[in-house]
């Protein structure tokens, strides 16, 4: 019988990913087992999240309990321009954990095409066709592999983006 204070495990789906529905729902299951599974880096890359469900009180509340010392959370886009008008809540929660996230911008002539995925140690979320939401995830390790050199190539050439405040005079 488990401990009733135990956090359940949650299972994470593998294989392929059809469509904007299972693409939301995978995002959840994703957020959800990020602190379950004491996952220490997310990257969330796309080149705009409009069509991510991050300013839903549920993902925010799985960011929140994922959120620590020592983890690091790593947003990867085009432009940001989004956030402010779809994300509230998430935008709300970044200021709150901006030390422990880094935003990153990966734009202009002759640079890397910003994929919509999700990387963590353990499981991948790789959208190739973003119009369709269609894609594959899971935990095989040449999956992962082969995302996170598509998202390392953008990050050497992204620069500072998304800033936690802005100052004004």
């Amino acid at each position: 019988m488990p401990n009733e204070n135990e956090i359940p495990n949650i299972d994470l789906p593998e294989g392929p990913v059809d469509g904007r529905h299972a693409f939301h729902a995978h995002v959840h299951a994703a957020l959800a087992a990020a602190a379950n599974q004491n996952w220490r880096e997310i990257v969330l890359s796309d080149p705009a999240f409009d069509d991510w469900p991050l300013g839903e009180r549920a993902i925010v509340d799985a960011l929140q309990a994922w959120a620590s010392a020592g983890r690091r959370l790593v947003l990867l886009a085009q432009r940001f321009d989004v956030f402010d008008r779809e994300h509230a809540r998430f935008v709300h929660w970044r200021r709150m954990w901006s030390h422990i996230i880094e935003c990153r911008a990966c734009e202009g002539p002759g640079l890397p095409q910003v994929p919509s995925a999700i990387w963590t140690p353990s499981w991948f979320l790789n959208r190739i066709d973003i119009e369709h939401g269609r894609g594959v995830c899971g935990r095989e390790p040449e999956g992962r592999r082969a995302l996170r050199e598509r998202l390392d190539e953008c990050l050497r050439h992204a620069k500072p983006g998304f800033p936690a405040t802005t100052l004004g005079l």
